[in-house]
């Protein structure tokens, strides 16, 4: 009674090992065909205000770096401010100054699997730099700027200019796509770079405006500052195109006909040899415990 009790356990858990062994290597390989993206996911940024000034003070015996950036965000985010300030030793007694003021200021960067994108949106604004607490580089009515990216498009760029624009203290008239100098005896030069936007295959880039500033208020050499504002930059990179690829279907071929005695073995001999072995060793128990039972 003993006997049969074990025998026959032990004869099926050799023949379900043996089997779950011989199927788990072309299972495992049938759902590999599931879709993938060729490459990196989609990018996105916008940033509304960016500057990169030396400011030179007391005949440049000081020089002080303003890096600042205003609503600077990466995908997904998105942020609205309307008031920048900034902190520089020996300007402005030492307290913060405005570097930007606006009714308008937003940033928004969004990636999805299909499309990335950076939106940028100014209006009303006013920048001032260093030295100049009452006369503002440069007021706009508004500017925007957008980069779309779509997965097997091609990518856009766009920047659009709102209103008049005033720099200064001068009402210029600026060309979209092109440069215009302004020159202000006593103050300062600032050169602008209006609806820049770059493409690839991939990627765009738009920027509403970029400021190339030089500017010493009188010739007092106080407060020099030199060195680039953008506003309104809008970046992405598109997502990959995604593809499907079929899986690769199980090949039932027999044990007999696979060969495991084969020197050049196939595609199958890993997993059939896997199966013997586990059906050598599930054997083997088998017939320990039946050993055992006859005992």
């Amino acid at each position: 009674m003993n006997s049969n009790t074990f025998r026959m356990p032990a004869r099926r858990l050799a023949t379900v090992a043996a089997a779950t062994a011989l199927a788990a290597g072309p299972a495992a390989l049938a759902g590999a065909g599931s879709a993938h993206a060729t490459g990196d996911q989609g990018r996105a940024s916008a940033v509304v205000l960016r500057t990169g000034l030396d400011v030179s003070l007391l005949n440049k015996t000081v020089n002080l770096p303003l890096a600042v950036s205003l609503n600077e965000v990466q995908a997904p985010q998105s942020d609205e401010r309307t008031a920048l300030t900034a902190r520089l030793d020996g300007v402005n007694g030492g307290q913060p100054f405005s570097v930007l003021r606006a009714d308008v200021a937003s940033a928004k960067a969004t990636v999805t699997d299909a499309k990335a994108e950076g939106r940028t949106n100014l209006a009303h604004a006013r920048i001032h730099v260093p030295g100049l607490p009452l006369l503002s580089l440069i007021e706009l009515e508004g500017v925007t700027s957008q980069a779309t990216c779509e997965a097997g498009k091609t990518p856009t760029a766009t920047s659009n200019l709102l209103g008049a624009v005033t720099v200064l203290g001068k009402k210029v008239t600026v060309t979209t796509g092109g440069t215009t100098d302004v020159q202000v005896p006593g103050v300062g030069e600032v050169r602008l770079d209006l609806s820049k936007t770059e493409t690839t295959s991939r990627t765009a880039a738009a920027t509403a405006l970029e400021l190339t500033v030089s500017v010493n208020p009188l010739k007092l050499n106080v407060a020099e500052v030199t060195g680039t504002v953008t506003l309104a930059k809008a970046t992405c990179e598109a997502p990959a195109v995604r593809s499907e690829e079929p899986g690769i279907e199980p090949q039932g071929a027999p044990v007999e006909e696979a060969g495991l005695a084969e020197t050049g073995g196939n595609s199958m001999t890993p997993y059939l040899a896997g199966g013997a072995l586990v059906l050598l060793t599930a054997g083997g128990g088998a017939v320990a415990l039946s050993r055992r039972g006859k005992g």
